[in-house]
């Protein structure tokens, strides 16, 4: 009996360490929404599982939801939309964004249909470098991001988005 047991508490430890651990630390991340910055796409205690993986393999693209350390702390997690991809130039005015790139070095208007009646405040022209992003938050009117503290590097991407679980959603579904 007392072998069974330690036999089981070993195949346990194995199955962590082989198993879930270069899963948790490689691939897949669980992640709890805080804050109102994404609203009303993500809500506050909004359950993610981000994808740790896909970006070794192809590049950030726009309107990606990403999961990131801001440049300022890398011990705390921001979830915001990805707007800005590397050596565009993004201009922010009268509510409308304009993304200059090599296809486009006229500019187009980014169509945000995500957004259901928030807006862009404030002007801000940037250039971004060869491994900057510009990132947003879905609720603008209260999201701290990429206006305020600049761009991230992309050794500060965690991940993209690739489950949620929403319970506000999930109620409002049910009709709660």
């Amino acid at each position: 009996m007392k072998k069974e047991w330690i036999f089981n508490i070993i195949e346990l430890i194995l199955l962590f360490v082989l198993v879930i651990l270069p899963i948790r630390m490689f691939l897949l991340e669980p992640f709890l929404v805080q804050g109102e910055s994404m609203e009303p796409n993500f809500h506050n205690f909004d359950y993610l599982i981000i994808d740790k993986f896909s970006y070794r393999l192809q590049e950030p693209k726009r309107g990606d939801i990403i999961v990131f350390h801001p440049p300022f702390d890398r011990n705390i997690y921001y979830i915001k939309r990805l707007i800005g991809l590397p050596k565009e130039r993004i201009v922010i005015n009268n509510d409308k964004i304009i993304v200059y790139n090599e296809e486009n070095p006229l500019g187009f208007v980014l169509k945000e249909d995500y957004l259901q009646n928030h807006y862009t405040a404030g002007y801000k022209n940037i250039t971004l470098g060869e491994d900057e992003y510009f990132v947003l938050g879905d609720n603008r009117e209260v999201s701290y991001d990429s206006r305020s503290w600049g761009t991230i590097s992309k050794k500060n991407i965690v991940g993209k988005v690739l489950l949620q679980l929403s319970f506000v959603k999930l109620a409002r579904a049910l009709r709660f």
